[in-house]
């Protein structure tokens, strides 16, 4: 048995940030190595395969993407709460955005991929409109304005690439969106 020097999470998170950055073209088994500072055979006696490395990452993302977020936000008390932790949490800018932007033209050769986005975004969507059938309004109502929400956080996100945050991006995003979806907190 060789000598581990990184553990199987230290290739998954530097495999999730070299998606981010680069795609599948990141995904350089000798080049991540490197960066590890390991031999090569490291990786394969974590990974059989490449393709399984993907498998977890993608599946690194889903925990750290969506259902850290949706664990986050329930543990708020009021609506109001979970709302502001939600937003706050959704809308910041991270140096990994891109990684969505990646896997999404990955799919496009990988349908086992593209199933599995295609269930998160049902899930993201469906947790958001769950918050807003909590603030009162109707299954129906809920269900467009959290497809209204999600297309406008991945518009947001594609305009805020490769660019500085604002400070007060919080107070800019719920403006916005009380302004295009007419959103009040009903008691």
């Amino acid at each position: 048995m060789p000598k581990l020097l990184v553990t199987k999470q230290d290739w998954i998170n530097l495999g999730y940030q070299e998606f981010a950055l680069m795609g599948i073209s990141g995904i350089v088994v000798e080049r991540m190595a490197k960066k590890l500072k390991v031999n090569k055979s490291s990786f394969y006696w974590y990974f059989k395969t490449k393709s399984d490395f993907i498998d977890a990452v993608v599946e690194y993302w889903i925990e750290i993407e969506t259902n850290q977020i949706i664990s986050t936000t329930e543990q708020a008390l009021t609506n109001e709460e979970k709302w502001n932790i939600f937003l706050k949490i959704t809308f910041e800018n991270s140096p990994y955005l891109d990684f969505i932007f990646y896997l999404k033209r990955y799919a496009q050769k990988h349908e086992k991929i593209q199933k599995i986005i295609d269930k998160i975004d049902a899930e993201r969507m469906n947790f958001t409109a769950s918050l807003f059938y909590e603030f009162g309004y109707s299954k129906e109502d809920a269900k467009i304005k959290a497809s209204i929400f999600y297309k406008y956080l991945i518009g947001y996100h594609e305009m805020i690439r490769n660019k500085k945050q604002p400070k007060n991006y919080l107070t800019e995003v719920i403006s916005e969106l009380n302004h295009f979806l007419e959103f009040k907190f009903k008691q």
